[in-house]
Formats: structure tokens, C-alpha cells, sequence
């Protein structure tokens, strides 16, 4: 079979599970799996390029962590760090212990127990990552803890799998932990210097062409991927740390906005790898210790993170969101059974042992994840333990404007001096990044993007808007920026502007508020002159000398009247 019409009917079949899906009302993330179940060797068998699959499903690892990277200031990264490390590695041993006693009273070896104990103590970044951000969760506290104690579980992970094999040979001495631990500080440092000693300057140069920025985006985030793996690192923390670096930049959301569309295909292409790659040899025997052990990590793993959380001094609604996020095993869990495989430590059946729990896992992990807040409503009044007197969260989410302008030309400018006055916290999104830079001089909150990307859009935190104003004088675009804040509050004012007439009445067809015509009004207003001052020459002398003092400044500015409508 040619592999392109290979990967046609991979998508044909993935496309036709993600209609059942939705038909079921079910995570699209399952019909992905089950699609690589189908077309794997447990029924059609059809995958001939597994390693064709194998890069595609890197490639969305990547982008995918990249683009959890930008969402993650540094400022978050030092404020959470402490959780991170304590609810990582205090997890990862919780379980380790706990799993291993209980793999012995199931019969297995030591040495198993070992492998499937450290195996279960794993959980998948890449999942979660994708989980939350289909939640739409990404500024909410529990995902931040989240991602930090994924990031620790990886690191642990990767020095697992670069120690089992040193360990095999005898190899493993205290220098090559050492020479492990000093190179991964100065990639991690390489990193960060560059972006802000290069990227960060030449931002507004990158940031002129949309095709330039994606282009410069795509190379960032997988070639510092590839550098940490070069180096015997996780593409994944690469990845992770690549976005991390870009994460001040005011492009962020835009970069993110671009990449999405590509992120969402090459995950999908993850998921469906991972299925068709899932082994379940001597199934029968292995259905009661799978079953024991995924409800370890189904129910257990959330106790004690949620356990760890509450001592820490959170929330008990953040410790249920947090334990639910490790409610599955990991890829590195697959990973590290094989390498077992491979090395001669375990047989084959505790690979195929731990598959069917990833399986499991994975499938209830992601109703937990996804429904946990109506989960809350249920749990809230028996989940008192693992809150302590006292518990108290900072807010993470990003601060929420009351007011949202769209484009700062000329009208725009006009809007700022009046938003000013009003004393609300409002937003100016624009796509020039010398505008942006002068506005952010001015104290001004800002926001880079193109508020025609719909993606960028959905990107945006506008439920507490109340007023959202574009000066951008596109109906396409007006009718993007109305959907999209009525969606996120159906009650916000919406003004948009329009040079013709027919565009504004079908502006007010869609339900706009109000849209502005520049030049009718600036005749109204001309007209209100008139009627105001009637033949007073002192208040036109007054106004004339306003209007040429206005009409200065907006010369230095650069400012012009269009030449026509």
C-alpha cells in the first residue's frame, strides 16, 4: 500500500470514530485511540509506515509542548516550583511503594514489580496536556501545578531510562550523572540567554510577516526540541522548555494561534500511533492484575496527590483537579517496560500487563480530567480532609479587562484617550508590533495577534468583557471578533466601524450593537456644531483652536484621512 493512501485511510477511519464520538457525546481523544486500535494488528492490520507514524507523532509531541511552553511565564514557573518538585517526586514515590507491594501480592517477581511499580508511577504529559487545553483550562491554578510536576515525572523518567541501561552494563557511575545534570543546565541556559538577548529584540522584525512568524515558530520550537534530544534529553522537555523561552514575548498568543491548526493534526496522528502500537498478549490471564492496577491509578493516584496538595495548604477542588491529571500512566511507562523487555529483566507479558493498564487508565482519566468540575459538584462535601483551616490559592488566571479594543488606528486612538477617562481596565489587541511597543511605553495593556485568526480569537479570555470595540473597518473580521465575544459573554456590547452602508446593516442583522460610520458621523457631529453654537464666533474660535492642536498631534503621529471610503 502507498503510504499516502495509507494515511488516507488512517484519516478516513479516525474521521468516521470522531462522528461516533460526538454522535456518543464522547472525548474525540478516544475515537483517536480506537482508531489505532482498528487499524493495528489486533484487526485490519494496515499500518505498514510505523515509523512514518512514529515522526508525525513526534512532531505533534512537540508543537504540542511548545505550545503549553508559552502559556507558562517564568514568573509562574518560580512561583510554582516548589509544588511541582514536592507533588512530583512525592507522587512518583507514593505510587512506586504502593504499587510494588501490591505487584508482589500478585504474584509477580521482585524485579517485575519493580518495572510495573515505577511504570504505574508515570503519568502522560502529552494527555493531560492535550486534555486541558481542549477544557480550555489552561490559566486555572491546577493546570499550572499540573505541567510542573509532568515536567519533574519526565526528568524523572529520562534519567530512568538513561540509567537502566548503564545500570545493565555497570556502567553507572556518579560522573556520568553529573556530566547528565551539567549539560541539560546549559541547554536550559543556551536556551533562555537566546531568546532574551536575541529573539526578544528581533520580535518586531519576526512578528512583520504572518508567514514569517509561523515559519520562525515552527523552527524554534522543534529545533530546540531536537537539540535536547541530540543530547540524549526528552523532546518533550525540549519542547516544553523552547515555549517557556518565548513566554514573556507579546506575539505568544498569536504564535500559538497559528500553530494550533497543525498541533491538533499531528496529535491526532500521536494518538492513533499509540493505539495501533498497544500489544495484548495472553489478555485473559492479564484482565484481573490490569484491573487491580489501573483502579491504583484510577483511584489511588488521585488520593495521594490529592493527600500531598492538602498539606501543601491548597484547595480541595484544586487537589481533586491536580490528583485527577495523574490518573492515567504514561508513554515513558511503555517506554521503560520495553526497555526492560529489551535489557532481559522482565518477560514480555508485563509489557503487554502494563499496556492494557495504559489502555484503562487512559480511557477513565479522560472523563475525570474533562468532567471534574461536575465531578466536584458531586465529591465537594466529602473531599474536607484533604483541605486543612486556612487554605489559601493566589490567582493565576490572566487579569480580565472590562473593556477590549480591537485595532489602534485612528479612530483607535480616539477610543484609548476616552477609555482612559472612563477608568476601566481595557485591552488594545492589535497586529502592528510598533504599535503594540508604543502602546506598552504608554503603560497601556496590549495584546499581539490577528483578530481575524479565529484561533487567536478563542485564545483570548473574554468572558468579563463588557464592551469590545473594533476600529478594524472589515466586515469579515467585525463578524469574527461579535461571534466570538457574544460566545464567551452574551451580554457584552459590541461596536464595530464600517465605510459602507449595506456592511453596516448587516452588522446590525448579526446583532451588533452599535457600528460606527466614520463619515456620516463626523457630519452629524459637524451638524450638532452648528446647532450648538449656532453664530457664536468666540466658541468656533475656541474650537478651532482645539481641532488644530488635535490635528498636530495626530500629524506627529502619522496619522492621515483616508483618501477615499
Amino acid at each position: 500500500m502507498e503510504l499516502f493512501t495509507e494515511l488516507s485511510l488512517l484519516i478516513a477511519v479516525a474521521t468516521v470514530m470522531a462522528v461516533v464520538m460526538r454522535l456518543l457525546r464522547q472525548p474525540l481523544i478516544i475515537g483517536h485511540i480506537l482508531t489505532g486500535l482498528i487499524v493495528g494488528p489486533l484487526l485490519l492490520d494496515v499500518v505498514r509506515s510505523a515509523d512514518t507514524l512514529a515522526l508525525m507523532s513526534e512532531i505533534g509531541i512537540a508543537i504540542l509542548l511548545f505550545t503549553v511552553g508559552l502559556n507558562l511565564n517564568p514568573d509562574i514557573i518560580r512561583k510554582f516550583g516548589r509544588v511541582a518538585l514536592l507533588a512530583g517526586v512525592g507522587q512518583v514515590l507514593a505510587t512506586s511503594i504502593v504499587g510494588y507491594f501490591i505487584s508482589l501480592a500478585l504474584g509477580f517477581t521482585p524485579l517485575a514489580s519493580f518495572y510495573i511499580a515505577v511504570a504505574l508511577s508515570f503519568s502522560s504529559t502529552i494527555i493531560i496536556m492535550k486534555l486541558i487545553t481542549d477544557k480550555g483550562d489552561l490559566d486555572v491554578l491546577y493546570a499550572k501545578i499540573a505541567v510542573g510536576f509532568l515536567l519533574v515525572q519526565d526528568l524523572i523518567a529520562v534519567l530512568l531510562l538513561l540509567g537502566l541501561p548503564l545500570f545493565a552494563t555497570g556502567e553507572l557511575e556518579l560522573s556520568s550523572i553529573m556530566r547528565l545534570a551539567l549539560m541539560g543546565l546549559f541547554l536550559v541556559s543556551f536556551v533562555m540567554l537566546a531568546s532574551r538577548f536575541f529573539i526578544s529584540r528581533a520580535s518586531a522584525f519576526i512578528s512583520q510577516s504572518q508567514e514569517f512568524l509561523f515559519l520562525f515558530a515552527i523552527t524554534w520550537g522543534i529545533g530546540i526540541a531536537a537539540l535536547f534530544q541530540y543530547f540524549g534529553y526528552s523532546l518533550e522537555s525540549g519542547a516544553l522548555i523552547a515555549g517557556i523561552a518565548l513566554a514573556s514575548l507579546p506575539e505568544r498568543h498569536e504564535i500559538s494561534a497559528r500553530l494550533s491548526p497543525l498541533r491538533d493534526f499531528f496529535i491526532v496522528m500521536f494518538f492513533i500511533f499509540l493505539g495501533s502500537q498497544m500489544q495484548f498478549a495472553d489478555i485473559t490471564n492479564l484482565i484481573p492484575a490490569a484491573v487491580i492496577l489501573s483502579l491504583l491509578i484510577l483511584i489511588g493516584n488521585p488520593i495521594i496527590l490529592m493527600a500531598i496538595m492538602g498539606a501543601l495548604g491548597y484547595r480541595k477542588k484544586t487537589s481533586m483537579q491536580t490528583g485527577f491529571t495523574v490518573a492515567q500512566i504514561s508513554e515513558f511507562s511503555l517506554i521503560l517496560v520495553a526497555l526492560g523487555v529489551t535489557l532481559g529483566h522482565v518477560e514480555g507479558a508485563i509489557l503487554s500487563l502494563v499496556t492494557l493498564v495504559g489502555l484503562i487508565t487512559i480511557f477513565g482519566s479522560t472523563y475525570l480530567v474533562l468532567y471534574s468540575d461536575r465531578i466536584y459538584s458531586i465529591l465537594a462535601p466529602y473531599l474536607g480532609i484533604f483541605e486543612r483551616g486556612g487554605a489559601w490559592e493566589p490567582p493565576t488566571r490572566r487579569t480580565s479587562h472590562s473593556v477590549v479594543l480591537f485595532g489602534c488606528n485612528r479612530i483607535g486612538y480616539d477610543f484609548i484617550q476616552s477609555l482612559k477617562k472612563m477608568g476601566k481596565p481595557f485591552l488594545v489587541i492589535d497586529y502592528n508590533p510598533e504599535t503594540i511597543d508604543e502602546l506598552e511605553r504608554q503603560g497601556i495593556a496590549t495584546e499581539f495577534g490577528d483578530a481575524g485568526d479565529l484561533n487567536f480569537l478563542e485564545s483570548l479570555d473574554l468572558t468579563h468583557v463588557e464592551l469590545a470595540i473594533s476600529t478594524i473597518p472589515n466586515s469579515e473580521i467585525n463578524l469574527l471578533i461579535h461571534r466570538a465575544v457574544k460566545a464567551a459573554n452574551s451580554r457584552a456590547i459590541v461596536m464595530v466601524v464600517a465605510h459602507r452602508v449595506r456592511d453596516a446593516l448587516s452588522h446590525y442583522d448579526e446583532g451588533v450593537d452599535y457600528v460606527i460610520l466614520p463619515h456620516f458621523l463626523g457630519g452629524r457631529y459637524a451638524a450638532e456644531v452648528v446647532i450648538e453654537y449656532r453664530t457664536d464666533k468666540s466658541k468656533y474660535d475656541a474650537l478651532r483652536t482645539e481641532h488644530i492642536e488635535h490635528l498636530q498631534l495626530r500629524a506627529e503621529l502619522g496619522h492621515e484621512h483616508p483618501r477615499r471610503a
